[in-house]
């Protein structure tokens, strides 16, 4: 379906390769991710654009060319990765949180019109992932990685093969009944925003 747009027209051209060699395109995972740390009244055009586009106009793009596929084919399931401060604000990501939460919006509102023909479509909101590339931009300091502990009521970072595990379940059979959820994988995080804390906060408390 031409749009006029390169970056469109290629995924559909890459989606329609994939049609052809396979016979269907059965699961679209999004995994688009662009950020960097400005203050919103420092925040260029250019940047605006750049994390909108990659985030939310990239998914965007695949999913609705994926999606006219799976309608046509009867099934389907699309799941994009967000993050949980698309709704809990991200000071100096303002960029990347509306993004986020526009993937997300997108997301609910594609599961109820094409839940009825068979296609699920959910959302997954990893926590923070100990890689590499974490443990260099996100936590490059003991001191640094612990403030980020200390918020975690389970205590640990996310794994990679957990984040996989969780995504991989969501796009089985056994998730056929799951539509428009916004799964948040955290250990909790998302949920510690309490105004007070007990003394040695993030320990664990024997019962008495």
């Amino acid at each position: 379906m031409p749009s006029g747009h390169p970056q469109a027209e290629a995924v559909e051209t890459a989606v329609q390769r994939i049609v052809e060699e396979t016979g269907s395109i059965d699961v679209l995972i999004n995994n688009a991710a662009g950020n960097f740390l400005a203050r919103a009244e420092d925040l260029s055009p250019n940047g605006w654009n750049s994390v909108i586009n990659i985030v939310l106009n990239g998914t965007a793009y695949c999913t609705l060319a994926a999606g006219r596929r799976m309608l046509q084919q009867g099934h389907g399931k699309i799941l994009s990765i967000s993050a949980a401060y698309a709704w809990y604000g991200g000071p100096g990501t303002v960029h990347s949180a509306a993004a986020k939460a526009g993937v997300i919006a997108m997301s609910q509102t594609l599961a109820v019109e094409w839940g009825p023909r068979n296609v699920q479509v959910n959302c997954l909101c990893p926590g923070f992932v100990d890689t590499e590339q974490s443990r260099t931009a996100l936590w490059p300091s003991e001191d640094a990685r612990q403030r980020i502990l200390d918020t975690i009521p389970a205590g640990r970072f996310e794994t990679v093969e957990e984040t996989v595990e969780i995504g991989l379940f969501l796009c089985t059979p056994a998730a056929n009944y799951i539509n428009g959820e916004v799964l948040v994988a955290d250990g909790g995080q998302w949920l510690n925003k309490g105004v007070f804390t007990l003394p040695d906060a993030g320990k664990r408390y024997a019962k008495v």
